[in-house]
């Protein structure tokens, strides 16, 4: 008891100071590089080289075009005129709109290219709770429908659609989404249409988003889709805990990512990687890859601190985390897919994990089986191979392991290592494993018979060593 209790008091001091770290962090923070040479196919982008770029050459406020800034006027006509002014500037030097301390409500908007939205210290963009604000738009291709519901989806708060060079950033102002009538209507069934996201950027490339606060979305907080070169960082998502759908930041059939200190506490996944849904995202086969996932600090009591999947149609392969803090969690790591979901969850890597109360550390579901349709092919099995992870501590834990994998398509190269469980009272086993193969080092509990002890003397699990693209994109502080 006095352990555990010393235990608890370490992780509630570490998340304190992780907090602490992350608020002192929130400076003005900006991407400089070198000028985007176009998109690639759907929104790759075709250059390689990353260098310093000076600021925008136009700074604009959102109170030049009207904006007052009390919490209940609607700014929506506002912030329309500001972009589609400041548009003008995209290959010229780019421009910059400002949005100051206050509350300013307003209905959707789309970015641009070549742009900075910068929120002051104090600034508070309020989502429109007023539906009709909210246009329908179409569903995602490699979804074939809406999440929530078949057919279109409202339009996302902030939206952007084959856009280069675009950095959502501030002094630790917040955007929030004002999701409460959201929830409601959607647990109510009075929706007729999925919920957007508070962040969309699609078919772009060579974003950032960083040092502001993200409250209360309608749905998912963050989420790039078919994008490339985008660093989250530095950022703060809060949600009510029993919010539907709330994910933190959802990488979505997208390359080179970077998702560095964060805090996010949601109603669902902290970080999802997701590549389109079952025959749709076979189809589109834009597969997410190459991405880092460090010093991120989760709370999520009923869903997983990184999930892979469910929507996994497309592939995810190259995935590294680290240095990773969780309390109150459901699951460390999870990778979610069913047969007719195809595609593949391969060269994942975690390292570095501490955890604190969770029902698993690791969680393995093969058969997580929603479906957009009746159209899915149910011999589409889905490859999930070379899964490592590597220095766990985790206290106060009701199963180590719950790792399922498919009777036709078992799941491959499972290599667990330098881990130490401390399981909590409970009459579950530590590990429940099936259609799974791997092996394990110096694991605590001892694993399941599918995952055979290699001694002492085993080689550690693999991380890569090598430097990906997106970690020479440099964050530099501007003074605005």
């Amino acid at each position: 008891m006095a352990s555990q209790t010393r235990s608890s008091i370490r992780f509630t001091v570490l998340l304190l100071i992780w907090v602490a770290a992350i608020q002192l962090s929130m400076e003005p923070v900006e991407c400089r590089r070198s000028k985007s040479h176009g998109h690639g196919r759907r929104g790759y982008y075709a250059g390689k080289a990353l260098t310093v770029m000076p600021p925008r050459a136009y700074t604009a406020s959102v109170k030049d075009f009207g904006a007052v800034g009390d919490g209940v006027t609607s700014n929506t006509e506002a912030f329309h005129a500001a972009i589609a002014n400041l548009s003008q500037y995209s290959e010229n030097g780019g421009a910059k709109l400002v949005v100051p301390a206050g509350r300013w409500l307003t209905g959707p908007f789309n970015l641009t290219s070549h742009f900075t939205l910068f929120l002051e210290q104090d600034a508070v963009i309020l989502a429109s709770q007023d539906l009709n604000e909210w246009p329908i738009i179409d569903p995602l291709p490699s979804y074939g429908r809406g999440r929530d519901l078949p057919g279109g989806r409202y339009t996302n708060f902030i939206h952007g659609a084959n856009l280069t060079d675009v950095v959502i950033t501030g002094d630790n102002g917040t955007i929030d989404g004002q999701g409460e009538i959201w929830w409601q209507k959607f647990k109510s069934n009075e929706l007729n249409y999925t919920r957007g996201y508070l962040v969309e950027l699609m078919f772009s490339d060579h974003i950032i988003i960083s040092n502001l606060t993200f409250v209360n979305s309608t749905s998912w907080h963050i989420h790039p889709v078919y994008s490339s070169y985008i660093v989250v960082s530095g950022i703060t998502i809060l949600a009510p805990i029993i919010s539907p759908n709330t994910d933190g930041v959802n990488p979505d059939s997208c390359s080179h990512v970077r998702i560095e200190d964060c805090y996010i506490v949601s109603g669902d996944d902290c970080v999802a990687i997701k590549s389109g849904w079952d025959e749709y995202g076979i189809a589109f086969g834009m597969p997410s890859q190459h991405i880092i996932i460090r010093r991120l600090t989760c709370i999520s009591p009923t869903s997983a601190v990184i999930a892979l999947g469910s929507e996994m149609s497309g592939g995810i392969q190259d995935v590294r985390a680290e240095d990773i803090t969780a309390i109150n969690s459901e699951s460390g790591v999870r990778i979610k897919t069913a047969p007719g979901r195809g595609g593949f969850v391969k060269d994942i890597f975690v390292r570095r994990m501490n955890l604190y109360t969770m029902k698993w550390v690791f969680w393995m579901t093969g058969n997580y089986g929603q479906h957009p349709d009746d159209k899915y092919d149910p011999n589409a099995m889905p490859f999930v191979n070379k899964i490592s992870y590597s220095n766990v501590i985790a206290e106060n834990v009701t199963m180590a392991g719950n790792l399922l994998g498919i009777e036709k398509a078992p799941f491959t190269g499972i290599c667990i290592s330098n881990v130490t469980v401390d399981m909590a009272k409970s009459k579950k086993l530590p590990w429940n494993c099936s259609d799974i193969y791997g092996i394990t080092s110096s694991v605590s509990p001892t694993p399941c018979a599918l995952l055979p002890d290699q001694g002492s003397n085993a080689s550690p699990c693999p991380f890569p060593t090598d430097e990906l693209p997106i970690d020479g994109v440099e964050l530099n502080q501007n003074s605005y």
